[in-house]
């Protein structure tokens, strides 16, 4: 069939389809019209600037499956379909809730997490009596909670948290006998919890830490039938007690009251027969700690910060699961007992680590063995002047939760499986290869303070709450945060088939997402309530699993499904015609996008067009002897062309649509990008199948090869600092003097390359974006909007959550190279966050004890200086952080300060590529003391070493 006659046919057929659907008229629209109109306002009242619900405007809500809706599959007795759900997470909206959301009613889940949603909480929410799960959190909605929402009753679960509600909390919540979980921590609610929320038989989670609440704390909770964590943290019931009836809980499972203002003693917690996580510290609880014997599921007691007394009761000693128990900083007197440790048996996934610093504790009695994996911290007591227990004077920042993160790696061939395909590491099949679910995951309130012993518990009972198999789950990184709180990323992969079936059918993802999205994995009384951050689908999912299910139809529709059917079959040849012309047009655009990428880049000032032959010579066939690095878009080999010019060449791993996106990208901004900190694009090789590209090589490697350990020399902090002005230089460049501007995206250690000089020189620039540009008025947007992308441990917390992308982005990026040149650490190593790690030991005094040993001495007020500098990078909030040149400006400042001695050094040591040799302590006094990088903690506490005070 000629082009012509195809277009014809389209045509006409495109004018009978619209004529049946004028014929049947209003029989088309089966959702019900007061439902399709608060979705007309819904839309009306958001900002959607990644255009996710555009296709909220054609045809209707439930048969065409607009994005995010979710409706029955059967018409109700008014003939029409209604929406069940409203699912809405994480797409970057803003505007506000619109009232007309109390017009679905038959809606039972309404999720708009992880958005910019401001305004308040319509009260017309309250006339959907359906609901079963009202999800707004992760927003930033202020106001009052309506009153009105407590006429729901059939609502499962509230969460508002992370949002900035105000208000008391209404009355009208005792109403809510069906719920379950009241989840509004981190909002600004104030006033006195209401006695009357004693009322609810079905609360199982009650979560209102950090928020402004006061009065005093009900002594009726305590009435709740089936509350398993009752969490407060961070409020103000100043001068309140803690009601002994909270002894009589008898399900509850977490007790978590930390600084909140309460004064009197502890009440009697040994009745209650589950318990396993007991926080009440930083209050001013005083007396004596009760001595009767707690429920051997108990994990963690944190009872630190007070003004306890008396000595340490023997009942700790018979704690088969303890991990951590903290007495820290109160006025405990008398001995130690050590059955607390030595009845405890430990492997090599547990520990315990107690932590009794700053008390009045003289001896331990018993034995001063101390078994593997148990930390015991008696710093600060009068025991410490015995030279014999030195073992238990360590300092503050070693009693930290030193935690590894389960990442398992097999060993398979690097070409077989092309992004975003990957190895799944559990597989009972050696290197299966698939494309996994990929899934953000929090556990809210976890009944545990180590995670690794509860790593196979955890797996079973999340892969059985999925109905996968155990080996389909991989538990891929995990990381404490605030709360505490534990974050993870998990990948779940497809079953692995005879058949060769490497991807879920379009049914299984679908209950997967709605499995999570639904709550409907039961809850677990180890791990707490949970939440879904994101659920993100990768190459062939993306496009084939749409955002909602098909409805079914209403009888009024049956007219219009039958001329559908006529219609359809009349187009049924048009299809398969233009499928075959979209193939052929799919060909020669790919092609034609090759020959124009070859000719422009031929016209580039400077960029050479390599023959694969070249490439082939330069690398002794690409002899693995050749290879000197490898990452997501392919495999790194060092090249001697025909002149002698050594060059780096990456070459893109076959097939890879990642490598192809990258290739496009950086020739096109390497090729206009000139900076002798930015590395320089040599030139390109587009032949053979094969694309590379060809660049200035880099004598000494990545900034992460160094602070690794990889190479046998070391950076001295002089040598660091330089790296660090270098690197900030290249990327200020790209954001105020490369036009347009650009953002890197993806900044880290070994993007940061060396020559051999040790000049630092900003690389890979595969996941670049260009910087808003002005619009017709003149005025730039302060963001882009773009699918996350970057390393973990690197990515802007602002811009995981918003998908909003900025200058400062980078700088965060940045800040935490910068941590990592003082503290030689990854960013997430072992269940640690670099960034709150620092924090931590920034905010005690010890800072000292994190710097990394291998670059020597220092001068201590320049690296205090360049660790607020970081510190101020890797601010959770953009607008805190410096903006680059802020950076550049701060950094220079601080090269100035650096003794002359060091800058010299360094500036010899330069010229000698391949060696660089810590700088020799100085016994000299100058205006900036060195610092030795290797103290122990009574070295610190002697004052031998200047602490750093926070600010």
């Amino acid at each position: 069939m000629s082009r012509s006659r195809i277009v014809s046919f389209v045509f006409v057929s495109v004018v009978w389809l619209y004529w049946f659907s004028q014929l049947n008229g209003a029989g088309a629209q089966i959702t019900h019209p007061a439902e399709v109109t608060a979705l007309g306002a819904i839309k009306k009242n958001l900002i959607d600037p990644n255009q996710n619900l555009s296709n909220w405007n054609r045809g209707d809500p439930c048969t065409s499956n607009w994005t995010g809706v979710l409706c029955f599959n059967k018409t109700m007795d008014d003939g029409y379909l209604h929406v069940a759900e409203l699912q809405l997470l994480n797409m970057n909206l803003s505007g506000s809730l619109s009232p007309e959301l109390g017009l679905f009613s038959y809606m039972k889940i309404l999720d708009v997490m992880w958005n910019n949603i401001s305004g308040s909480i319509p009260k017309e929410i309250g006339n959907i009596t359906s609901l079963e799960l009202l999800l707004l959190n992760g927003n930033q909605l202020t106001g009052p909670m309506p009153e009105e929402i407590g006429n729901l009753p059939n609502l499962d679960r509230i969460q508002i948290d992370q949002n900035q509600i105000s208000g008391s909390i209404p009355k009208s919540f005792a109403n809510l006998n069906m719920t379950q979980h009241f989840h509004m921590n981190n909002n600004s609610i104030s006033g006195q919890i209401p006695p009357e929320l004693s009322r609810l038989p079905s609360l199982v989670h009650l979560l209102l830490d950090n928020n402004n609440l006061s009065g005093y704390l009900p002594p009726e909770l305590a009435e709740m039938p089936s509350l398993h964590i009752l969490q407060l943290d961070n409020n103000h019931f100043n001068g309140s007690t803690i009601p002994s009836s909270y002894g009589n809980m008898s399900k509850l499972l977490k007790l978590s009251l930390r600084n909140c203002g309460l004064q009197g003693s502890i009440p009697d917690l040994s009745e209650i027969p589950n318990l396993a996580y007991i926080d009440l510290s930083s209050n001013q609880l005083n007396g004596s700690i009760p001595p009767n014997k707690l429920s051997e599921n108990i994990t963690a007691i944190d009872l630190s910060n007070n003004n306890l007394s008396g000595t340490i009761p023997v009942n700790f000693s018979y704690l088969p699961r303890l991990q951590r128990l903290s007495l820290a900083n109160n006025s405990l007197s008398g001995s130690v007992p050590s059955p607390i440790w030595q009845n405890k048996i430990v492997n090599e996934t547990e520990g315990l680590v107690v932590d009794l610093q700053n008390n009045l504790l003289s001896n331990i009695s018993g034995s001063l063995n101390l078994p593997p994996n148990v930390t015991v911290s008696l710093l600060g007591n009068p025991i410490c002047s015995n030279v014999n227990m030195i073992q238990f004077c360590i300092s503050q920042s070693d009693v930290s939760n030193n935690q590894n993160s389960t990442n398992f790696t097999v060993v398979c061939p690097d070409q077989s499986c092309p992004p975003p395909y990957e190895y799944s590491p559990t597989s009972p099949v050696p290197c299966f290869c698939a494309v996994p679910l990929l899934v953000s995951y929090r556990l809210k309130s976890p009944g545990f303070w180590d995670f690794r012993p509860y790593i196979q518990q955890f797996e079973v009972y999340l892969s059985s709450g999925l109905h996968l198999n155990i080996y389909q789950l991989d538990v891929n990184s995990y990381a404490w945060e605030e709360g505490p709180r534990l974050q993870m990323f998990l990948k779940i992969f497809p079953v692995y088939s005879a058949n060769g079936t490497h991807l879920f059918n379009r049914s299984e993802v679908l209950r997967i997402q709605s499995l999570f999205t639904g709550w409907r994995i039961p809850d677990n009384d180890v791990f707490g309530p949970y939440e879904l951050i994101s659920f993100t689908l990768l190459g062939p999912y993306e496009d084939e699993i749409p955002h909602s299910s098909t409805s079914g139809m209403s009888k009024g529709a049956l007219a219009g499904i039958v001329l559908g059917a006529i219609a359809g079959g009349f187009m049924l040849s048009t299809i398969v015609s233009l499928l075959i012309l979209r193939s052929h047009s799919k060909k020669h655009r790919a092609a034609s996008k090759r020959r124009l990428l070859s000719k422009i880049s031929m016209k580039i000032d400077g960029v050479r067009d390599f023959t694969y032959g070249e490439m082939v010579l330069a690398t002794n066939n690409f002899n693995s002897s050749a290879q000197v690095g490898q990452g997501g878009y392919g495999k790194v080999y060092k090249g001697i062309l025909a002149d002698g010019t050594a060059v780096a060449i990456k070459r893109a791993q076959e097939g890879s649509l990642q490598g192809e996106k990258e290739f496009l990208t950086e020739i096109e901004l390497l090729s206009r990008l000139h900076h002798r900190n930015l590395v320089s694009l040599i030139g390109y090789c587009d032949e053979e199948g094969e694309q590379m590209l060809v660049y200035e090589f880099m004598s000494n490697g990545t900034l992460r090869d160094y602070l690794s350990g990889k190479s046998k020399e070391s950076l001295s902090f002089a040598m660091r600092l330089r790296i660090a002005l270098g690197s900030a230089k290249g990327i200020l460049y790209l954001h105020s003097e490369a036009d347009p501007p650009i953002f890197h995206r993806d900044i880290k250690a070994s993007n940061i390359l060396l020559d051999s000089k040790f000049t630092a020189k900003v690389a890979d620039f595969g996941l670049s974006r260009l910087a808003p540009v002005p619009d017709m008025e003149g005025s730039v947007p302060a963001h882009v909007s773009t699918v996350v992308k970057g390393t973990p441990g690197y990515l802007d917390p602002e811009y995981f959550l918003t998908h909003k992308l900025t200058d400062k982005s980078d700088v965060y990026s940045l800040g935490v190279v910068f941590l990592e040149l003082l503290t030689g650490m990854h960013p997430i190593s072992h269940g640690k966050n670099i960034v709150r790690e620092v924090s931590a030991a920034y905010q005690s005094g010890m800072i000292f004890s994190v710097v990394d040993g291998r670059m020597g001495s220092y001068p201590s007020d320049c690296v205090e200086k360049f660790l607020t500098l970081a510190r101020k990078c890797c601010q959770e909030e953009t607008d805190a952080r410096p903006s680059m040149a802020e950076v550049v400006r701060e950094l220079e400042n601080i090269w100035v300060m650096m003794p002359e001695s060091d800058t010299k050094t360094t500036e010899s040591l330069i010229t000698k590529p391949g060696k660089v040799v810590t700088p020799p302590s100085s016994s000299s006094t100058t205006k900036n003391p060195y610092v030795s990088a290797d103290v122990s903690g009574s070295d610190l506490v002697s004052g031998v070493i200047p602490t750093i005070t926070p600010r």
